[in-house]
């Protein structure tokens, strides 16, 4: 069936090459890891981190922090061979395209817009918390009724309750960084860059500064005996622990779909995937570490862990040269946060437009999906789309829904992009691979294993909602999508 008619690596490289007076192709190894490291480090280093150790690993989350890193780096591995192989934007639509054929391709394009503009939207309702407790230690009270979902129930300072009508700072962040990306690519890696800088800053200071106060009474037991149920404490609890923060690596495939914008994507691609990956574990481990180091794992089960662990730092410090600095850790933090969640939302609304893209190029979108600025070189009307669905999405929709789409999105993504692997070492054994998944039959399908086992953890509405969400997105495809094809019409008129 012409449904499930595959686009040859072949005709997507001549398509990239065909690409001079399209996408600028101006990022570099190094533009492409810190958009690794700027879409990876947000609320899962400073929330997630703490409450998987208090509720599930103890001192081992350190254990949970490597099996996670190494869970990622599984998927991470597979999109590094696709990205070198296959360098279009487009990420795993475009990889699904080549081994599993256009209605795959389509259900995962459509997928993704739960991991990037949903995502987007998460991280923007996450800034928009953070920014207004920043500006009530300053002295500044932002109004409870316009920095919350509609409906949601805020409770004020003199003990009364107000009713929220929208999100205002989380609709703002997200027009300034579409702004932004609508200006250029490069202008956006570097933007992206200076906040990385700042975040990892933090992060490190956070690590030095926390490490000269450790009680190493707090690791023991280092693996807290288990419950007597399955996830609470134990070997199981590391395991647990491992799938509740997986979530905080991800962002790594986003980088990929900014392949045509690099300057050597077969080479550049692999480094920033994986490069990221690895800063990101080290820092996640070394993080971890030094809070349930600090203080009993057991107080970390709050909305702000890494603050609670900076306040027993600051009451160890007193009277020592460092007490000034640590003094100012908390602020540091929020900083970083605000900080941290921007490069976020840049990464993440920078991939959104060009998924757009590539599926406009391929005649399963509108031509107008397609069309690139003539100034900035940057598809500039995806751009602006994508952030006017982040903006309604996250000034009205509640976190927790977001964050469990894009969680089950993100997810089927990388079961596609696994299998999509091993597909194409089958069907094409030949084609040339500048990176190659090592151990690629025990590599691809344990990824898609460990994805997949993720995605049954999550609760039935999720999954209510993604098949809601996928069924729209076969009748868009039979609407339009199926009649519009260039590979069909190609593919009839041969």
């Amino acid at each position: 069936m012409s449904m499930f008619a595959t686009k040859s690596i072949d005709r997507i490289r001549a398509e990239a090459a065909e690409n001079q007076h399209g996408l600028k192709r101006v990022l570099s190894a190094t533009d492409l890891t810190t958009l690794g490291i700027g879409a990876i480090i947000g609320t899962g280093i400073f929330v997630l981190t703490g409450q998987a150790a208090a509720a599930h690993a103890g001192p081992a989350i350190v254990l949970s922090m490597v099996l996670a890193g190494f869970a990622s780096a599984l998927a991470g591995l597979c999109y590094a061979e696709f990205a070198s192989t296959v360098p279009i934007s487009g990420s795993a639509y475009t990889y699904g395209y080549a081994t599993l054929g256009e209605f795959v391709a389509w259900i995962i394009g459509w997928d993704l817009i739960l991991e990037y503009a949903l995502g987007a939207a998460t991280v923007a309702v996450g800034w928009s918390g953070y920014v207004v407790s920043f500006l009530h230690d300053i002295g500044i009270t932002f109004p409870a009724a316009l920095s919350s979902a509609p409906g949601t129930i805020i409770t004020l300072a003199d003990g009364s309750t107000t009713s929220a009508v929208f999100n205002l700072p989380a609709v703002l962040i997200a027009v300034a960084v579409t702004a932004l990306l609508v200006v250029g690519i490069q202008e956006s890696a570097r933007v992206n860059a200076v906040i990385v800088v700042v975040k990892v800053a933090v992060v490190l200071l956070v690590i030095g500064a926390g490490a000269m106060y450790l009680d190493t009474a707090n690791w023991s037991p280092f693996i807290p005996e288990n419950s007597g149920q399955f996830g609470v404490f134990g070997w199981s609890g590391v395991v647990r622990g491992a799938g509740v923060i997986f979530f905080a690596f991800i962002g790594f495939d986003a980088v990929s779909t900014a392949a045509q914008e690099a300057k050597n994507p077969q080479r550049d691609m692999p480094i920033g995937i994986l490069g990221s990956l690895v800063v990101c574990t080290l820092l996640y481990v070394a993080v971890s570490g030094v809070m349930v180091g600090l203080v009993p794992y057991t107080q970390l089960g709050v909305a702000a862990p890494m603050a609670v662990a900076i306040d027993a730092a600051r009451v160890k410090s007193a009277g020592s040269a460092l007490a000034p600095l640590i003094a100012v850790l908390p602020m540091l933090v929020k900083l970083g946060a605000i900080a941290g969640l921007s490069s976020v939302m840049v990464v993440m609304m920078l991939g959104q437009p060009r998924v757009f893209l590539s599926m406009a190029n391929d005649g399963l979108l509108p031509a107008w999906a397609r069309k690139i600025h003539p100034k900035y070189r940057t598809p500039h009307v995806t751009t602006i789309l994508t952030g006017v669905v982040v903006s309604l999405a996250a000034g009205f929709t509640p976190i927790n829904i977001l964050g469990e789409l894009v969680s089950i999105g993100t997810l089927l993504a990388f079961v596609i992009v696994s299998v999509g692997i091993l597909m194409l070492r089958i069907k094409r054994p030949d084609i040339e691979r500048p990176f190659r998944v090592p151990a690629v039959f025990v590599v691809a399908p344990l990824s898609a294993l460990v994805s997949f086992g993720l995605m049954a953890g999550l609760p039935w509405h999720t999954w209510e909602r993604l098949i809601i969400w996928m069924v729209l997105g076969v009748v868009v495809y039979f609407a339009y999508g199926y009649r519009h094809s260039h590979l069909r019409r190609d593919n009839e008129a041969a």
